[in-house]
């Protein structure tokens, strides 16, 4: 018998965690019939059943029923081609009615497979839906959970209520096999995980709603800074294309609340730093008698005090665009994580604006 769902997940050299997630999909609780498919994508270290529990489950192979639900294949790339040529070709294997997009990096909750099944089956009209990853981090570091709250706010505080379509995130994501079929899978000239999700989305959007469903959980470790960072960066620089196409932001990476309060974050820092520079001429400025010939001679005359004032003006701009989040991390971690956090988010801000400011150069030339 078929199964209802096909579970895909690319692999290329994350032996520390394929294990945590093929165990959650094991401890999945009333979820229907689904098949395992893994796609090494290239790995130095080829994939192998994890040593636990459950690989003395596995005994028959890679293609041995676990139980009359559970079975586990995988499909081998000779080279390393990226997570868009990776789960395309899962999904020329898979035999499930649904396709379902997992990160390697992902754990389920024992709900996740059964939650995801009942909204197709309550309507039969559903085609494509995408789940969301919880705030809960087991470090105690503080970007970790810095960049959780971020996400989590973001998708749950502060959506666009009227945006009627989400990031196929394949963190968790699922979809329809003819329909992701029909529209031609991920685009493969990407070559590593950069806009693919959201080039996707926009696809899936033109003639479908993807619905998002928060009881349709994963549980995700974020990294440390520097990888996100970089991730900002790229796919900030690889938006700005797609952002060229549609000539309009959206809710599923930038809406234009999003792309105003980049802009006062990036202020808040470049005044803020002018002003500081600054300070130590003010006193000086009561001494001196300004010539108010004309606009010009006042400005040169005044110029420190202007800035400073300017910069207050953008900082306050910024703090009632992320109020949201301000409150929603002083609510979960306390003032202290708060203030930490208001100025994590203007060093972002940075990587994202300097992202989508070297893609326009680039895409405009």
């Amino acid at each position: 018998m078929k199964p209802f769902l096909s579970l895909i997940i690319p692999y290329h050299n994350s032996s520390e965690t394929i294990g945590r997630l093929l165990g959650s999909i094991q401890g999945s609780k009333k979820a229907p019939s689904y098949e395992v498919i893994v796609v090494d994508d290239g790995s130095s270290t080829k994939f192998q059943i994890p040593s636990s529990k459950f690989q003395t489950r596995l005994r028959q192979g890679f293609g041995g029923q676990v139980n009359s639900k559970f079975s586990l294949r995988v499909v081998t790339l000779h080279k390393n081609m990226g997570p868009a040529v990776a789960r395309n070709r899962g999904v020329k294997v898979a035999r499930g009615k649904f396709v379902v997009f997992l990160d390697s990096d992902v754990e389920l909750f024992p709900d996740t497979l059964h939650n995801l099944a009942k909204i197709y089956q309550d309507d039969p009209d559903v085609v494509a839906v995408t789940g969301v990853w919880v705030k809960e981090q087991r470090s105690k570091a503080f970007f970790p959970n810095y960049k959780a709250l971020r996400d989590w706010s973001y998708w749950i505080n502060e959506r666009d209520k009227s945006g009627y379509y989400f990031l196929f995130s394949t963190r968790i994501a699922s979809i329809k096999k003819t329909v992701f079929q029909r529209l031609g899978g991920f685009d493969e000239t990407y070559p590593a995980p950069l806009v693919e999700d959201i080039e996707l989305t926009y696809r899936i959007a033109r003639r479908y709603a993807i619905i998002f469903a928060p009881n349709v959980r994963v549980r995700h470790e974020f990294e440390s800074f520097w990888p996100v960072a970089k991730k900002y960066f790229l796919r900030a620089y690889y938006w700005t294309k797609l952002y060229q196409r549609r000539k309009k932001f959206d809710p599923v990476a930038t809406t234009l609340q999003e792309a105003l309060t980049t802009v006062t974050g990036v202020g808040t820092v470049f005044f803020g730093l002018i002003s500081l520079l600054l300070l130590p001429t003010l006193p000086a400025m009561s001494n001196v008698k300004c010539q108010m010939s004309n606009v010009v001679s006042i400005f040169s005359c005044y110029y420190p005090l202007v800035i400073v004032y300017w910069s207050l003006v953008i900082l306050f701009l910024h703090l009632f665009l992320t109020r949201k989040f301000l409150a929603f991390m002083v609510k979960e971690k306390g003032i202290v994580f708060s203030i930490k956090g208001f100025f994590m988010g203007l060093i972002l801000y940075c990587f994202i604006f300097a992202g989508a400011l070297a893609g326009r150069v680039k895409h405009d030339g």
